[in-house]
């Protein structure tokens, strides 16, 4: 299932030769572009057909019941609700640790003050439809919560019943959403970005999606805020040797895999005979897997077992993937990790695989893909917040600065601009304190 790929030797331009998956051109593109004019120009209705092609199923309403929300939690199993309140706790507590404290600097009568404020409505995006994924409904909508946001809404893909899962239902309970709407894939995008009669424009849209949803965002972003990273289908990358058992790697990459297609699954290592068995491992284990179409349709498209000179072309590897998912099963995992650049989120040892980070180990979930890890990172609080600058100078303060500011306005050509200082330079009111 896995292909071998055998990188021994010079590397050269690694970004130009390796594998990857694609968005599949302009085919879905054009088709997020003409589902986004849709819903702009016919709103509900447009939404509601969209479903109807899409999802299965013909629905009155995008409109989830608040009362079916508020009561989800009663409907599923009580382990089920616990973990979720687990996972929430962890993820709250993450997050309040990135809060922002007001930056202030003072020189000599100028006062700077910098103000981290909220943004009023965030919508969050789940994935749904096949499955339920109500950890994804924490990892978006707490970090909103814990950032200060007045108003967080929902998108959810419907199921072949024409409802959301409960147990997502419950996650929306848990997190303390507003309002859940049973609509998905980039219409559910656009609604958020744009506004319909029943779901109000927000100010941000967070979440994973698949290649059509990730697409969306990019293409609403400046209408809304749209974190830089494309969170698209999921990826790993294990870097494994000797020291760990291969069966561990080989349920981490079938891990990532299972999302389904258009992901990512690499394993990476130095040793053949890892190689080997861990590739063994992987057949044996999507073999007997409950998603194993999802498994082998992933690895068949981008599943590969690479072969390396050593941990540094390893690691060297990894960066020019930039995946969302790394996971160092190493010796000297720690060490490797310090020198990693380009990942998502790194998990470090074999005690550590990405699905303890995917619910319970607090930071969200939502994760750069396709490349983005170059300049993109994960979903955190600054994604729901945006920087106020206040700044307050006195008199004195304007006269010490004054020709500074008009040496740069004249080199600018902006008289205005040296004009705004000059005249209060020449004010003789007596005013002192600007």
């Amino acid at each position: 299932m896995l292909r071998r790929l055998d990188l021994r030797g010079p590397l050269g331009d690694l970004r130009a030769v390796l594998p990857r998956p694609t968005t599949g051109g302009d085919g879905p593109l054009n088709a997020v572009r003409g589902i986004i004019a849709d819903v702009r120009e016919r709103g509900d209705t447009a939404l509601r057909e969209l479903t109807a092609r899409f999802d299965g199923v013909d629905l009155e309403t995008v409109v989830v019941d608040p009362a079916d929300v508020a009561s989800a939690p009663a409907r599923i199993d009580p382990a089920v609700l616990g973990a979720l309140e687990v996972a929430a706790a962890a993820i709250r507590r993450h997050h309040e640790g990135q809060l922002r404290a007001e930056h202030r600097t003072d020189d000599d009568g100028l006062c700077v003050r910098s103000l981290s404020r909220p943004v009023e409505r965030a919508g969050c995006y789940a994935p749904g439809g096949r499955a339920a994924y109500p950890s994804t409904v924490l990892m978006t909508v707490v970090p909103a919560r814990v950032a200060g946001v007045e108003v967080v809404v929902l998108c959810v893909p419907p199921g072949p019943d024409g409802r959301v899962a409960d147990v997502t239902l419950a996650a929306a309970a848990v997190a303390g959403v507003d309002a859940v709407y049973a609509v998905g894939g980039a219409q559910a995008v656009a609604a958020m970005a744009y506004g319909t009669a029943s779901i109000p424009a927000v100010d941000v849209i967070a979440g994973p999606g698949n290649v059509y949803v990730a697409l969306a965002k990019r293409e609403v972003a400046g209408q809304v805020g749209v974190p830089s990273a494309f969170a698209g289908p999921s990826e790993v990358v294990v870097v494994a040797d000797a020291t760990v058992p291969p069966e561990f790697a080989a349920v981490d990459v079938v891990v990532q895999a299972e999302h389904g297609p258009d992901g990512l699954a690499w394993l990476v290592t130095w040793d053949e005979a890892v190689a080997d068995a861990v590739e063994a491992e992987v057949v044996r284990i999507a073999e007997a897997a409950p998603r194993r179409s999802e498994i082998t349709a992933t690895l068949a498209a981008s599943g590969w077992s690479v072969l390396v000179d050593g941990p540094d072309e390893a690691l060297a590897i990894a960066d020019a993937i930039a995946p969302e998912h790394l996971q160092l099963m190493v010796a000297d995992a720690g060490d490797m990790a310090e020198r990693v650049r380009n990942a998502g989120a790194v998990f470090c040892g074999p005690w550590s695989p990405a699905s303890l980070g995917d619910y319970v180990a607090g930071p969200s979930h939502v994760l750069p893909t396709a490349g983005t890890a170059r300049f993109a990172g994960a979903l955190t609080v600054s994604d729901f917040t945006r920087e106020i600058h206040l700044i307050t100078a006195d008199r004195p303060a304007l006269l010490r600065l004054a020709p500074h500011v008009v040496a740069l306005a004249g080199a600018e050509g902006l008289d205005a601009h040296a004009e705004s200082v000059r005249l209060r330079t020449a004010w003789t009111d007596g005013s002192d304190d600007g």
